[in-house]
């Protein structure tokens, strides 16, 4: 990557979701360029939470450049309002970058990619679907600890994509010129079925890790049996209804074409994460 006297902007950039899979990194790697950060979370000062429009001002306040990461998902009741509204107080107040993580196959999310185009203010739109960091850092780390996984997801492949590259395809969008008006479908570099990613976390974990099909109804229902927040149940109820039809059975070139390199291999990643103990259980 450039030097920081290299790169487009010397004013704030503001991470929304600074907390979550994609914020962490970005706001990471930013502050590792010497870019100048402020992070966006209801747990920050100041605070943004997507639920009190009155203190966006203040969060904006300064700030050249966002990434637009809506939790948990733009496929959401409602998001199309709330990427609205944030864009027009980003125009008023002279943001002059956006990029949005968006989702791939997702006609809600596209909707507010739509949003983001006609906003006025230069955009980069980073669209991404399955994550392989959804097994260590989300929803499904438990499955892998306990060698089963257990989803209504049958044999369809999706392109499962590394949280790393998506991290690194919004630092390059929003410190580098190039990457105005383009949307980068990222995804990872083969079609994989949930039966071939059991297989790869039983090669790294040198244990048996079973992909086990499950009724739809029998999965959502322990979902919110376990106490998952409402949104999170709403959309992982969506994924597995509407986004894991096949429509999303194809790669794309979004890393390559903005990182000039090859996406990350599920199985780098399950090594790499192995490597590190998560998954190991007692014996």
């Amino acid at each position: 990557m450039n030097t920081h006297s290299n790169q487009l902007t010397n004013g704030l950039t503001l991470v929304l979701g600074a907390t979550g899979k994609t914020g962490s990194r970005i706001c990471a790697g930013l502050a590792a360029l010497g870019v100048p950060l402020r992070k966006g979370s209801r747990s920050a000062s100041p605070s943004f939470d997507w639920n009190n429009e009155a203190g966006w001002d203040g969060c904006l306040k300064d700030v050249e450049a966002v990434y637009i990461n809506y939790a948990p998902d733009l496929a959401i009741p409602g998001a199309t309002n709330s990427i609205r509204a944030l864009t027009e107080t980003a125009r008023r107040v002279g943001v002059k970058r956006l990029v949005l993580l968006s989702g791939r196959g997702e006609a809600e999310a596209q909707a507010c990619e739509k949003i983001v185009q006609e906003s006025g203010v230069d955009w980069t739109i980073v669209r991404a679907s399955w994550f392989n960091q959804n097994f260590s850092e989300g929803a499904f780390i438990d499955m892998v600890l306990g060698g089963q996984i257990t989803l209504p997801a049958g044999d369809v492949p999706e392109p499962f994509v590394d949280v790393d590259d998506i991290a690194e395809v919004v630092i390059t969008a929003l410190t580098q010129p190039g990457h105005k008006g383009e949307i980068y479908e990222v995804t990872g570099p083969r079609l994989m079925t949930f039966a071939d990613i059991a297989g790869e976390l039983s090669k790294a974990t040198d244990r048996e890790v079973a992909y086990v099909q499950i009724p739809h109804a029998a999965f959502v229902a322990g979902v919110t049996e376990s106490g998952a927040p409402k949104e999170v149940a709403w959309m992982l109820d969506y994924l597995f209804t509407t986004v894991l039809d096949g429509r999303n059975a194809y790669l794309s070139d979004g890393v390559e074409r903005a990182l000039g390199r090859p996406p990350k291999d599920f199985s780098e990643y399950a090594r790499s994460v192995a490597e590190t103990g998560l998954w190991r259980t007692e014996m």
